[in-house]
Protein backbone atom coordinates (compact mmCIF):
# COMPACT_ATOMS: atom_id res chain seq x y z
CA UNK A 1 0.00 0.00 0.00
CA UNK A 2 3.30 2.28 1.22
CA UNK A 3 4.82 1.37 -2.15
CA UNK A 4 1.48 2.04 -4.08
CA UNK A 5 1.13 5.63 -2.53
CA UNK A 6 4.74 6.30 -2.71
CA UNK A 7 4.83 6.01 -6.99
CA UNK A 8 1.88 7.39 -7.41
CA UNK A 9 3.45 10.70 -5.92
CA UNK A 10 6.94 9.70 -7.42
CA UNK A 11 4.59 9.77 -10.60
CA UNK A 12 2.91 13.08 -9.93
CA UNK A 13 6.10 14.99 -9.52
CA UNK A 14 7.79 13.79 -12.98
CA UNK A 15 4.28 15.01 -14.70
CA UNK A 16 4.46 18.19 -13.36
CA UNK A 17 7.82 18.76 -14.00
CA UNK A 18 7.42 17.53 -17.51
CA UNK A 19 4.93 20.10 -18.12
CA UNK A 20 6.88 22.88 -16.52
CA UNK A 21 9.55 21.66 -18.92
CA UNK A 22 7.08 21.55 -21.79
CA UNK A 23 6.35 25.56 -21.10
CA UNK A 24 7.56 28.65 -23.38
CA UNK A 25 8.82 31.66 -23.02
CA UNK A 26 7.36 34.25 -25.38
CA UNK A 27 8.57 37.82 -26.97
CA UNK A 28 5.72 40.17 -28.20
CA UNK A 29 6.68 43.41 -30.70
CA UNK A 30 4.16 45.58 -30.89
CA UNK A 31 2.23 44.97 -27.15
CA UNK A 32 0.39 48.30 -27.73
CA UNK A 33 -1.30 47.57 -31.09
CA UNK A 34 -4.76 46.74 -32.24
CA UNK A 35 -3.53 43.03 -32.72
CA UNK A 36 -0.67 42.85 -30.29
CA UNK A 37 -2.91 43.93 -27.23
CA UNK A 38 -5.26 41.10 -27.73
CA UNK A 39 -2.70 38.46 -28.58
CA UNK A 40 -0.97 39.82 -25.14
CA UNK A 41 -3.91 38.87 -23.24
CA UNK A 42 -4.12 35.55 -24.51
CA UNK A 43 -0.46 34.75 -23.82
CA UNK A 44 -0.75 36.10 -20.14
CA UNK A 45 -3.66 34.05 -19.88
CA UNK A 46 -2.00 30.71 -21.56
CA UNK A 47 -0.64 28.69 -18.66
CA UNK A 48 1.53 27.52 -21.48
CA UNK A 49 3.61 30.46 -21.47
CA UNK A 50 5.82 30.46 -18.37
CA UNK A 51 7.21 34.42 -19.35
CA UNK A 52 5.64 36.91 -21.98
CA UNK A 53 8.48 39.63 -22.77
CA UNK A 54 7.54 42.45 -24.38
CA UNK A 55 9.82 44.82 -26.23
CA UNK A 56 7.93 48.44 -27.03
CA UNK A 57 8.67 52.27 -26.85
CA UNK A 58 6.39 52.77 -24.30
CA UNK A 59 4.64 50.35 -21.27
CA UNK A 60 1.28 48.49 -22.11
CA UNK A 61 -0.44 49.67 -18.84
CA UNK A 62 -0.73 46.80 -17.37
CA UNK A 63 1.07 44.67 -14.89
CA UNK A 64 1.41 40.31 -14.66
CA UNK A 65 3.74 38.02 -13.27
CA UNK A 66 4.24 36.81 -16.42
CA UNK A 67 5.20 39.97 -17.85
CA UNK A 68 8.70 41.42 -18.16
CA UNK A 69 8.63 44.92 -20.07
CA UNK A 70 12.14 46.05 -22.25
CA UNK A 71 11.50 49.67 -23.01
CA UNK A 72 13.28 50.32 -25.68
CA UNK A 73 13.03 52.15 -29.48
CA UNK A 74 12.38 49.65 -31.55
CA UNK A 75 14.89 51.02 -34.08
CA UNK A 76 17.71 50.00 -32.46
CA UNK A 77 16.42 46.61 -31.66
CA UNK A 78 19.40 45.12 -32.76
CA UNK A 79 21.75 46.27 -29.92
CA UNK A 80 19.53 44.00 -27.67
CA UNK A 81 20.66 40.55 -28.73
CA UNK A 82 21.29 39.05 -25.50
CA UNK A 83 17.54 40.18 -24.23
CA UNK A 84 16.46 38.86 -27.16
CA UNK A 85 15.84 35.34 -26.00
CA UNK A 86 12.79 33.02 -25.74
CA UNK A 87 11.08 30.53 -27.56
CA UNK A 88 8.72 31.52 -29.64
CA UNK A 89 8.35 35.14 -31.29
CA UNK A 90 5.64 37.38 -32.22
CA UNK A 91 5.47 40.26 -34.63
CA UNK A 92 2.31 42.60 -34.43
CA UNK A 93 4.10 45.59 -36.23
CA UNK A 94 2.76 48.29 -38.80
CA UNK A 95 2.22 51.36 -39.69
CA UNK A 96 -0.09 53.46 -41.58
CA UNK A 97 0.50 56.77 -44.12
CA UNK A 98 -1.22 58.97 -41.77
CA UNK A 99 0.68 58.32 -39.15
CA UNK A 100 4.07 57.78 -40.81
CA UNK A 101 3.81 59.68 -43.89
CA UNK A 102 7.93 59.69 -44.81
CA UNK A 103 8.49 56.98 -46.80
CA UNK A 104 11.55 56.16 -45.40
CA UNK A 105 10.46 56.06 -41.67
CA UNK A 106 7.72 54.04 -42.83
CA UNK A 107 9.53 51.47 -44.50
CA UNK A 108 11.88 51.23 -41.00
CA UNK A 109 8.90 50.18 -39.25
CA UNK A 110 6.69 47.74 -41.70
CA UNK A 111 9.85 46.44 -43.20
CA UNK A 112 13.19 47.27 -40.89
CA UNK A 113 11.38 46.15 -37.55
CA UNK A 114 9.76 42.66 -38.60
CA UNK A 115 13.37 41.52 -40.43
CA UNK A 116 15.96 43.16 -37.33
CA UNK A 117 13.13 40.56 -35.15
CA UNK A 118 13.77 37.47 -37.75
CA UNK A 119 17.55 37.94 -38.01
CA UNK A 120 17.72 38.05 -33.86
CA UNK A 121 15.65 34.86 -33.78
CA UNK A 122 17.82 33.31 -36.35
CA UNK A 123 21.07 34.44 -34.81
CA UNK A 124 19.50 33.22 -31.08
CA UNK A 125 18.48 29.96 -32.29
CA UNK A 126 14.86 30.70 -31.91
CA UNK A 127 12.90 28.03 -33.74
CA UNK A 128 9.41 30.19 -34.19
CA UNK A 129 7.91 33.21 -35.60
CA UNK A 130 4.88 34.73 -36.34
CA UNK A 131 4.25 38.04 -38.39
CA UNK A 132 1.65 39.96 -39.25
CA UNK A 133 1.66 41.25 -42.83
CA UNK A 134 -1.18 42.37 -45.03
CA UNK A 135 -3.32 40.34 -47.76
CA UNK A 136 -1.56 41.69 -51.31
CA UNK A 137 1.65 41.84 -49.85
CA UNK A 138 3.87 41.45 -53.38
CA UNK A 139 7.58 42.12 -53.45
CA UNK A 140 6.84 43.38 -57.14
CA UNK A 141 3.97 45.54 -56.59
CA UNK A 142 3.69 49.23 -57.35
CA UNK A 143 1.78 49.72 -54.73
CA UNK A 144 4.32 51.06 -52.14
CA UNK A 145 2.38 49.48 -49.04
CA UNK A 146 2.42 45.95 -50.97
CA UNK A 147 5.56 46.17 -52.20
CA UNK A 148 6.90 47.01 -48.20
CA UNK A 149 5.00 44.11 -47.14
CA UNK A 150 6.01 41.93 -49.39
CA UNK A 151 10.00 42.30 -49.68
CA UNK A 152 9.52 42.13 -45.49
CA UNK A 153 8.03 39.22 -45.96
CA UNK A 154 10.58 37.75 -48.36
CA UNK A 155 13.59 39.09 -45.90
CA UNK A 156 11.73 37.19 -42.78
CA UNK A 157 11.73 33.75 -44.81
CA UNK A 158 15.15 34.26 -46.08
CA UNK A 159 16.79 33.97 -41.97
CA UNK A 160 15.01 29.93 -42.90
CA UNK A 161 13.68 30.05 -39.37
CA UNK A 162 12.19 26.16 -38.69
CA UNK A 163 8.35 27.32 -38.18
CA UNK A 164 7.91 30.68 -39.63
CA UNK A 165 4.21 31.56 -40.03
CA UNK A 166 3.39 35.01 -41.31
CA UNK A 167 -0.18 35.97 -41.37
CA UNK A 168 -1.85 38.40 -43.95
CA UNK A 169 -4.92 39.83 -42.91
CA UNK A 170 -7.30 41.86 -44.77
CA UNK A 171 -8.82 45.36 -43.40
CA UNK A 172 -8.51 45.11 -40.13
CA UNK A 173 -11.14 46.22 -37.74
CA UNK A 174 -11.15 46.75 -33.92
CA UNK A 175 -11.32 49.59 -31.24
CA UNK A 176 -8.40 51.82 -31.98
CA UNK A 177 -7.00 54.06 -29.83
CA UNK A 178 -6.76 56.64 -32.60
CA UNK A 179 -8.88 57.68 -35.13
CA UNK A 180 -8.22 56.91 -38.57
CA UNK A 181 -10.44 58.21 -41.23
CA UNK A 182 -9.91 55.93 -44.25
CA UNK A 183 -10.17 53.01 -41.97
CA UNK A 184 -13.24 53.95 -40.18
CA UNK A 185 -15.35 54.67 -43.66
CA UNK A 186 -13.36 51.13 -44.82
CA UNK A 187 -14.76 49.51 -41.57
CA UNK A 188 -18.34 50.44 -42.22
CA UNK A 189 -18.50 49.84 -45.89
CA UNK A 190 -16.93 46.17 -45.45
CA UNK A 191 -20.26 45.79 -43.18
CA UNK A 192 -22.10 45.59 -45.66
CA UNK A 193 -19.63 44.22 -48.28
CA UNK A 194 -18.59 41.18 -45.91
CA UNK A 195 -21.61 38.99 -46.52
CA UNK A 196 -21.40 39.62 -50.95
CA UNK A 197 -17.65 38.13 -50.56
CA UNK A 198 -17.51 34.21 -50.54
CA UNK A 199 -15.54 31.63 -52.54
CA UNK A 200 -12.27 32.85 -53.46
CA UNK A 201 -13.80 36.30 -52.73
CA UNK A 202 -13.72 35.49 -48.92
CA UNK A 203 -10.17 36.53 -47.93
CA UNK A 204 -10.97 39.95 -48.70
CA UNK A 205 -13.29 40.16 -45.70
CA UNK A 206 -12.65 42.97 -43.12
CA UNK A 207 -10.89 40.78 -40.11
CA UNK A 208 -11.42 41.75 -36.41
CA UNK A 209 -8.08 42.26 -35.09
CA UNK A 210 -9.31 39.67 -31.78
CA UNK A 211 -9.62 36.69 -34.57
CA UNK A 212 -6.11 37.52 -35.96
CA UNK A 213 -4.81 37.30 -32.05
CA UNK A 214 -6.66 33.76 -31.56
CA UNK A 215 -5.18 32.36 -34.78
CA UNK A 216 -1.89 33.31 -33.54
CA UNK A 217 -2.30 32.02 -30.59
CA UNK A 218 -3.46 28.52 -32.07
CA UNK A 219 -0.68 28.16 -34.53
CA UNK A 220 1.96 29.19 -32.22
CA UNK A 221 0.87 25.86 -30.31
CA UNK A 222 -0.40 23.92 -33.03
CA UNK A 223 1.50 24.91 -36.02
CA UNK A 224 0.05 25.11 -39.64
CA UNK A 225 0.57 23.43 -42.88
CA UNK A 226 1.74 27.01 -44.58
CA UNK A 227 4.08 29.24 -44.25
CA UNK A 228 1.59 32.16 -45.19
CA UNK A 229 -1.56 32.11 -43.90
CA UNK A 230 -3.87 34.92 -45.98
CA UNK A 231 -7.09 36.30 -44.11
CA UNK A 232 -9.92 33.72 -44.79
CA UNK A 233 -7.70 30.50 -43.56
CA UNK A 234 -7.10 33.36 -40.44
CA UNK A 235 -10.63 33.17 -39.79
CA UNK A 236 -11.00 29.70 -40.44
CA UNK A 237 -8.10 28.81 -37.69
CA UNK A 238 -10.04 31.20 -34.82
CA UNK A 239 -13.40 29.88 -35.38
CA UNK A 240 -12.48 26.27 -35.33
CA UNK A 241 -10.29 27.11 -32.10
CA UNK A 242 -13.56 28.89 -30.69
CA UNK A 243 -15.18 25.66 -31.53
CA UNK A 244 -12.98 23.35 -29.62
CA UNK A 245 -13.32 25.82 -26.18
CA UNK A 246 -16.58 26.00 -26.89
CA UNK A 247 -16.66 21.65 -27.07
CA UNK A 248 -14.88 21.69 -23.59
CA UNK A 249 -16.92 23.99 -21.82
Amino acid sequence: MIGLFLNFHVSLIINLLKMEREKESAILLGATGLVGSHLLERLLEDEHYSQVKVFSRRPVGLSHPKLTEVLIDLFELENYREEFTADVVFVCIGTTRKKTPDLETYKKVDYGIPYTAAKLVSHNGIKKILVVSALGADAGSRIFYSRTKGEMEEAVLAQKIPKTYIFQPSLITGDRKETRMGESAGEKIMKVVNPLLFGSWKKYRSIKASTIAASMHRVARHGFYASRIPSDEIQDIADHYQDIKDRKN
